[in-house]
């Protein structure tokens, strides 16, 4: 088919949505804008043709003429097909400039009238194919678009690869796909370069990651799948975007969802696909697959005491037909896509099914894949099978494996016969917390309401609905209509009511933004504990005393903190994100204890690894990526935070306030347009939760990244709310956000002074208060900005110089680079490349990129400025001049309004002005300028 471009086409739909591909489109539409070729290679179903379309979509708007064609295994005997559909439509147009010899060999290949052959005509029909194509491309630019080249008939394959060879310097590009096997390592796609010019880009298209299976599921309508599922899907499909979809319909339109411990159900489609070369298999042979596709880890040896004498032959056959990888010294039987493993097991019936796992259950060497074996190999209840389950759930626990954990303890729940103790709701709900632990919110939420529809025992139902209150995670305001309940159900049994106030001390803070009323259930909920001898449940609620404390700038924190640490402790108490470890790590933090804070969070983030703890891991990534941040090792905190954010999209747990850390760490280290998308996106979703608590952090985050990116009078209005909002809250602590020196020296670079002046004074008071330093010496540097916008120049140096000292022995080594660069832009009149050294030595040091560009920028500038400041003021309209007059002198937009008699929106649109005129960015550069001007 061909789209000429000298006409207008009626309006189209875009293609089809393209879902994690961004840096693979990138690069080649970069090919592309160059003028060279691009091949798309993978396997099947991985998306390719999807690239190819918005490949075409986007880039074949800048030529003038488009040549498609898409060739089918069906069709691929036909010879000269491809070429029909790709010339068919435009050959009338370039014929009269063929030669006649040409012409005719051409219409004869194009049309099937006549004898033409690539044997007969061979040199004719070649060069008829590139004289055509030049023809095209002397009229405009020439796009060659083709997908799946593995069909394409091997005489047009032949003519394009000869023209494609010769069409050097003329505009003629092809765009094309073709299907190479799964292993990323394999160089089939080199064979199909032949068909494309020289240099071409081969871009390979690789499996998605799970977050962008989530979204592409989300995308085609396969909604309210839970984590778990979408788990299972992205591991079963190997991130194949065909698979994935396929396999979430299959799931989306059943009624019955999988059984716990059983591969996900495998549509007929699919198994069509991926099983076509079963059938030159033996039914042995079948069944030793089977038997391998039912087992975790299958091997040689375990596949042999589970009755499979001839394992190793008719595995060797599996991998000749490709349905297994053999891998050289490695014992474990390798299926070549984990679809098929599932596959297989789909298709087989229930009875083979059980027959498979009987014999692993007896051949695994592990205790916990023999009692898995044992329940899928059994049916009914049991009580021997249900223990044994409840066993292996809790060596997998043990282990830091919740998630196995809970799988097993849901199995167990379905063996456990009536009337045996732990009953079987007893066992669900464990299983729902291992669910918890390992990240598995929706699954855990699901088992709790299936607990709440049959259980009538109070502990039962108490705790099912704390289930459901901690699978809500920072949304608890969805979940208010379950506290009533909850509370009817616990009665007046102080066990029961701990666990009920302590998630009320949570909904307090994080719904209402009342920490005293937090701080008063926390309080109750630990003498409840007390009573009840909960030592669990009471060291979880002095820890959340603690922090409220801690956030509050309560004088008893500290006091708290050593109750909560006092023996006995609990291990699992110990280590949570929740816990007292956390708490003491974010006293430390705030109070400028970096190196025991980094040990604190490091060792707890060690034993939640070593633990499974998913949500807790999460947590202390964010920690470890603010200490690193603190102390200025910004390219650490950047990966840190990533890896926070990578996991929290992972589990969806906490993906808000990981967004919100991230933006911070890119802010420093990283892009500036990433730490406000990311900062924006962390407003969202607290807006939507109803968290008032991450909502001030997440504008703090906005407020910063406006503020790196020289946005000063939108940091006033994020950080204005910042104040606003924790003002209501009760927040007096400002080693919290530490967003007030951003206020500070935003307000400055707008003209506010004396409510920057505000902001100083107010949170000086409770940082003396608290013992803050490091907030100290922040509000000197943005007090000297401010003195410096009064034209107090040597003062303002000389509480820098002190600012960027004190910032040094604490540790803050990226406010101490702030400080520098501060007080290099002061040094008048000529600040010129080498007073920035100091500044751009520890941004270096500290791998602020950002920042480090803004000095490179202000080197730029300020090398620029000494012919500047002799004359620039001087070239000013006579508003302006005024304007920056009384800048100088220390007025506020607003009294410069009253002065003139003008708005204040007059004011600042003529300072803006001022700045572009003389090539500065703030009220302080223009003091500087002044400066000078005077001393020249």
């Amino acid at each position: 088919m061909t789209v000429r471009r000298d006409f207008k086409e009626p309006a189209r739909p875009r293609p089809d949505l393209v879902i994690g591909r961004e840096e693979l489109l990138a690069g080649a539409h970069e090919q592309l804008t160059g003028g060279g070729s691009v091949l798309v290679h993978g396997p099947a179903g991985i998306g390719k043709s999807t690239v190819l379309r918005s490949l075409a979509a986007d880039y074949g708007e800048a030529v003038r003429t488009v040549l498609r064609c898409s060739a089918t295994e069906s069709e691929s005997h036909l010879p000269f097909l491809a070429l029909a559909d790709l010339l068919g439509l435009v050959v009338d147009e370039v014929a009269d400039r063929l030669p006649a010899p040409q012409r005719t060999a051409l219409e004869s290949a194009l049309t099937g009238r006549g004898e033409s052959t690539l044997q007969r005509d061979g040199l004719a029909l070649r060069l008829a194919v590139l004289s055509t194509l030049r023809a095209l491309a002397a009229r405009g630019p020439v796009l060659i678009v083709a997908d799946d080249l593995q069909w394409l008939d091997p005489a047009s394959a032949e003519l394009l690869g000869f023209a494609a060879r010769r069409l050097g310097g003329t505009p003629v590009q092809m765009l094309c796909a073709v299907r190479t096997d799964t292993e990323p390592q394999g160089q089939e796609h080199d064979r199909y370069l032949g068909t494309a010019p020289p240099g071409t880009l081969a871009v390979r298209v690789g499996p998605l990651p799970r977050a962008q299976v989530a979204a592409l599921l989300d995308h085609r309508g396969y909604t309210g799948l839970p984590r778990s599922t979408v788990r299972d899907i992205h591991r079963t499909s190997g991130g194949n975007p065909l698979f994935a979809l396929e396999l979430g319909r299959a799931l989306f339109e059943s009624t019955t969802p999988p059984s716990p411990g059983e591969p996900l159900p495998v549509p007929t489609s699919l198994r069509a696909l991926v099983l076509n070369r079963l059938e030159a298999l033996s039914a042995e042979a079948r069944r030793t697959l089977l038997v391998a596709s039912a087992g975790a880890r299958p091997t040689l040896a375990l596949l042999r005491a589970a009755g499979r004498s001839n394992a190793e032959p008719e595995t060797a056959q599996a991998a000749a037909l490709g349905l297994l990888v053999t891998e050289r010294d490695a014992p474990c039987v390798r299926f070549a896509h984990p679809l098929i493993s599932a596959a297989l097991y789909a298709q087989a019936s229930a009875q083979e099914r059980r027959d498979a796992h009987a014999a692993l259950s007896s051949a695994a060497g592990d205790p916990i894949e023999r009692a898995r074996h044992l329940a899928l190999a059994s049916t009914g209840t049991d009580p021997e099978v249900a223990g044994r389950l409840g066993e292996a759930a809790a060596a997998a626990r043990d282990r830091g494996a919740p998630s196995v954990a809970a799988e097993l303890g849901l199995l167990a729940a379905r063996h456990t016969p009536p009337g045996t103790v732990p009953a079987a709701d007893e066992r669900r709900l464990q299983a729902a917390e291992d669910a918890l632990t390992a990240g598995e919110t929706d699954f855990a939420r699901d088992i709790a309401h299936e607990v709440l529809a049959q259980a009538t025992e109070p502990a039962d139902r108490v705790r099912a609905w704390m289930v459901v209150i901690d699978a809500a995670g920072h949304a608890m305001a969805e979940v208010d209509a379950v506290f009533p309940q909850a509370l009817t159900d616990a009665g007046d049994d102080p066990r029961l009511l701990t666990l009920v106030h302590y998630q009320l001390a949570w909904r307090a803070l994080l719904v209402e933004g009342d920490f005293d009323r937090a701080r008063e259930e926390g309080a109750l909920a630990a003498d409840l504990a007390a009573r009840a001898r909960d030592r669990r449940s009471e060291l979880l609620a002095l820890a959340f005393q603690a922090q409220a404390e801690t956030l509050m700038g309560h004088p008893d924190a500290p006091a708290t903190i050593k109750r909560a640490l006092r023996e006995p402790q609990d291990p699992r108490v110990a280590c949570d994100h929740n816990g007292a470890g956390s708490a003491r790590f974010r006293w430390l933090i705030m109070s400028d204890q970096l190196a025991e804070a980094r040990k604190t969070i490091s060792g707890l983030l060690r034993e939640v690894r070593r633990r499974g703890m998913a949500e807790a891991e999460v947590h202390f990534l964010r920690g470890l990526a603010e200490t690193e941040l603190r102390a200025g090792h910004c390219g650490r905190a950047l990966d840190l935070a990533r890896e926070s954010l990578r996991l929290a999209r992972d589990t969806g747990i906490g993906e808000g306030a990981s967004a919100m850390l991230t933006s911070l760490a890119e802010a420093a280290g990283g892009e500036v347009e990433r730490a406000l998308t990311l900062a924006r996106e962390a407003v969202g979703r607290a807006e939507e939760d109803g968290d008032v608590l991450y909502l001030s952090r997440a504008l703090a985050a906005l407020g910063h990244a406006q503020l790196v990116a020289g946005d000063a009078a939108g940091t006033a209005v994020s950080l204005r709310r910042v104040r606003e909002l924790e003002e209501g809250l009760g927040v007096t602590d400002p080693a919290r956000g530490r967003w007030q020196g951003d206020l500070a020296e935003a307000l400055v670079r707008i003209g506010e002074q004396a409510e920057a002046q505000d902001v100083i004074d107010t949170t000086r008071t409770h940082a003396r208060r608290l013992g803050r330093e490091s907030v100290l010496a922040v509000l000197d540097r943005a007090e000297a900005l401010s003195r410096a916008a009064r034209g107090e120049l040597d003062f303002a140096q000389r509480l820098l110089t002190s600012a960027q000292d004190k910032l040094g022995k604490l540790g803050h080594g990226l406010e101490e680079a702030r400080a520098a660069y501060a007080l290099a832009g002061l040094r008048a009149p000529k600040p010129g490349p080498s007073a920035y050294d100091e500044a751009a030595r520890l941004f270096r040091r500290c791998r602020a990129m950002p920042w480090l560009r803004q000095v490179e920028t202000a080197t730029v500038t300020g090398a620029a400025q000494p012919p500047l400041a002799a004359a620039a003021l001087d070239t000013l309209a006579a508003t302006e001049r005024q304007v920056a007059a009384l800048v100088m002198e220390g007025a506020t937009n607003r009294e410069i309004a009253a002065r003139m008699f003008i708005s204040v929106k007059t004011v600042e649109a003529t300072l803006t002005r001022v700045y572009r005129k003389l090539g500065i960015r703030s009220r302080v550069d223009i003091v500087r300028l002044a400066a000078g001007h005077h001393s020249a």
